[in-house]
């Protein structure tokens, strides 16, 4: 009975907190969430009273844009990542909402500060791509660049490939002239 009253303030906190951001982004400011993230982490961009139903949230300390787009309540949302070497500072946020551009800003703070709300362990391996991933099924990729024409089967297996149909024909040959001899 008592992780059910856990679970059900845990619900209603994050109601509570949920409802804040979309009350100020309503009245056409753009609010972030959680408002001071750390390096990696993943955060929310908010905007209100934009005409369009698409925008696009710009930082210095972002991995990529936020691309927002409509709600359930009106307001444009979209997430993004704080890059992993993101330094500790305030950064702005730059919304091109269609012809207009709101403006807000990011808190980010130093990996080792403390934040009030926790959800789960810290990553142990970092949050955004420190090197490419050599994409291709194991290795493969390098053979699927060679020239189909340069690397197909030349003479020597195309003489194979004959001696084989030779083989398997003269086979099949002599086994009908045997069942033939049987049923005379």
């Amino acid at each position: 009975m008592g992780s059910l009253r856990v679970t059900l303030c845990a619900i209603a906190a994050l109601g509570a907190v949920a409802v804040v951001p979309t009350a100020h982004a309503a009245d056409g400011g753009v609010v972030i969430g959680p408002s001071s993230p750390r390096p990696g982490g993943d955060i929310t961009v908010r905007v209100g009273g934009c005409p369009q139903r698409t925008a696009t949230a710009v930082s210095e300390a972002f991995v990529a844009d936020a691309r927002l787009t409509v709600d359930a309540d009106g307001t444009l949302a979209g997430e993004s990542r704080v890059r992993s070497t993101a330094r500790a500072g305030t950064y702005d946020v730059k919304v091109a909402c269609g012809e207009t551009s709101r403006t807000g800003a990011v808190t980010v703070v130093g990996k080792g500060a403390e934040q009030s709300v926790r959800h789960g362990p810290e990553p142990s391996a970092p949050a955004s791509p420190v090197a490419p991933v050599r994409a291709g099924g194991g290795g493969t990729s390098q053979l699927a660049m060679v020239d189909a024409r340069a690397a197909g089967p030349g003479t020597a297996h195309t003489v194979t490939g004959l001696i084989l149909a030779g083989v398997a024909a003269t086979a099949v040959a002599l086994r009908s002239a045997r069942r033939s001899r049987r049923h005379r």
